[in-house]
């Protein structure tokens, strides 16, 4: 057998580095424009940056971090948060993002299992740092990402991020790094157990930039004014602090501030283009751009992702702000960019019916993602956009497996999500639910997500959830739980028969709870956990006919 003939091509490591340092050398001038925490706004460029990034390189390793540490973070999106991104992979140490919305149990418990060497935080979680500190002994030093001035008064010992770069110079050059050394770590929401840590490699996490820029994903280019809503601290903020750098696009950090006034001056005022977040976010935005009467000047489109994105909302973006809503789907697993919902030149000729059909699903694949949907029995189902089973995927930004788990989750090299789902035969994949929260009637599943985006599109109702109650007869029935829109009136009748016509009879709730609000996750997804121990054992009305 002949060996191998291998191309003549240089073998340069794709390291994180390199994309700060593409943007500081080619785009060195576009601005990066944050919200502080001190409340004032600040701006500068990539090249200056990537200085302070060295110098915070510089500062850690003088501390003595080493390649492969963890540096955890909590903090905001912001300048410094993303100095933090790269000053800490740029010499082969590991930046960890941690989330500061869930428990402090579970933080400390994550804390500890990543083992952080250093944890960087924002000044407004100095009174959750003082809780953390005992429980995490091995942190040999929490850092405040402030200057002297603004240092807060805390019962744990911390220091100062500006004194620490004002200790170095910048002067430093990104070591050559083994692209499959780790680079970031992630852990996921831990709603069923444990948080669970995806630690993500320098090449996984280029390559996920490369894929996320692509036209038919974020579509992200150097003429791009970007505004991740979605935290850094949630999956890297779907890959934007990566993806704005290899494209030259500027970066608008909102931090803290995510009500809907905040948000759209920040978008006027800076000329955003694109902006990312989940449908929580979105809905504040739009009450107050209806409320107000005012409209959109730049945003070209709006990347929607964390939990489904309801059709009443990319309608009310397009119809009526122009906006084009793009429906995305993934997991912290896969770094986490799967599917988006654009549309290709075929499709784009179809029915203005048939294109939101399109746009509603999750979407399709971009390159660097591949996806089945497998039965019960392993084996893989049709793509007929009806037969639905569990959904799988792979490709090289996907974990092989869990941060200190030698266990591999994989299924004959495939991670199973988890997910229950059809693909069409245009390749458009659609949830149908977590298979922990499908509902099963007499023997036959209903979509909980297709119950609450039939809701949501009521113009009285701002936000529903659906759960699984017992029956004696049927075993389980849908219940619907919901938030009113302030100021309009809504019965349970009228939200019933809101229902006839759009699905089949038997996939009608039984009952409607109101409610002021409906719980979250840290990541703002619906915490259907906690509404299942809330309403599991709702009384449903006894005189309610379902046929099945």
């Amino acid at each position: 057998m002949k060996a191998p003939l291998h191309g003549k091509m240089m073998e340069v490591p794709l390291t994180v580095s390199s994309l700060l340092a593409h943007a500081s050398r080619h785009f060195g001038t576009t601005e990066i424009v944050s919200k502080r925490i001190e409340r004032d706004v600040h701006r500068y460029t990539y090249r200056d940056c990537e200085k302070r990034a060295k110098q915070l390189a510089q500062g850690l390793i003088a501390l003595g971090v080493e390649a492969g540490d963890r540096v955890g973070t909590l903090a905001w999106n912001g300048y410094r948060h993303l100095e933090a991104y790269y000053g800490t992979t740029g010499f082969g140490a590991v930046c960890h993002t941690i989330n500061p919305r869930l428990f402090p149990d579970q933080i400390a418990y994550i804390v500890n299992h990543a083992d952080d060497r250093y944890v960087l935080f924002d000044i407004t979680f100095a009174a959750l740092v003082d809780v953390l500190a005992p429980q995490c002994p091995n942190v040999r030093g929490w850092i405040a990402m402030t200057d002297e001035a603004h240092m807060p008064r805390m019962s744990t010992a911390a220091s100062s991020y500006e004194a620490l770069l004002a200790q170095h110079d910048g002067d430093f050059e990104w070591p050559a790094i083994d692209e499959r050394c780790a680079s970031n770590l992630c852990y996921t929401s831990g709603t069923t157990g444990n948080p669970k840590g995806a630690l993500y490699s320098h090449r996984s996490t280029v390559l996920h930039a490369y894929g996320a820029s692509l036209p038919d994903a974020m579509g992200l280019s150097a003429r791009d004014s970007v505004l991740p809503v979605v935290p850094m601290f949630h999956v890297n903020a779907w890959g934007i602090p990566h993806a704005a750098p290899l494209t030259g696009a500027k970066l608008v950090f909102p931090g803290k501030d995510l009500d809907g006034k905040s948000l759209y001056e920040l978008i006027e005022a800076e000329r955003i283009t694109c902006t990312a977040g989940v449908p929580s976010v979105w809905l504040g935005l739009l009450r107050y751009v209806k409320e107000n009467g005012v409209r959109f000047s730049t945003l070209d489109r709006v990347i929607v992702g964390g939990s489904a994105l309801p059709p009443a909302m990319l309608r009310t973006f397009k119809d009526d702000f122009g906006v084009e809503a793009v429906h995305g789907w993934g997991m912290t697993e896969m770094s986490p960019l799967g599917t988006l919902s654009t549309l290709n030149c075929e499709q784009a000729q179809r029915s203005a019916d048939e294109q939101r059909r399109l746009r509603e699903k999750q979407g399709h694949v971009v390159y660097g993602v591949d996806m089945k949907t497998v039965g019960a029995s392993g084996q893989a189902l049709p793509w007929d956009g009806v037969t639905f089973g569990e959904l799988y995927v792979r490709g090289p930004w996907i974990i092989d497996r869990y941060f200190r788990n030698d266990v591999s989750p994989l299924v004959d090299g495939w991670f199973p999500t988890g997910d229950v789902a059809t693909i069409d035969n245009d390749g458009f994949m659609r949830i149908v639910d977590r298979s922990k929260d499908l509902i099963k009637s007499g023997g036959e599943w209903i979509s909980s997500i297709d119950i609450e985006n039939i809701a949501v599109a009521h113009p009285a109702v701002a936000e529903a959830a659906c759960i699984a109650c017992f029956h004696p007869k049927w075993t389980e029935r849908p219940l619907l739980i919901v938030v009113k829109h302030p100021d309009l009136d809504l019965s349970r009748d009228d939200l019933l028969r809101f229902y006839e016509g759009k699905v089949v009879r038997w996939w009608i709730p039984d009952d409607v709870v109101f409610v002021d609000e409906l719980p979250h996750t840290a990541t703002g997804k619906l915490h259907k956990l906690k509404l299942r121990e809330r309403f599991g054992d709702h009384i449903l009305p006894p005189d309610q006919k379902v046929e099945q």
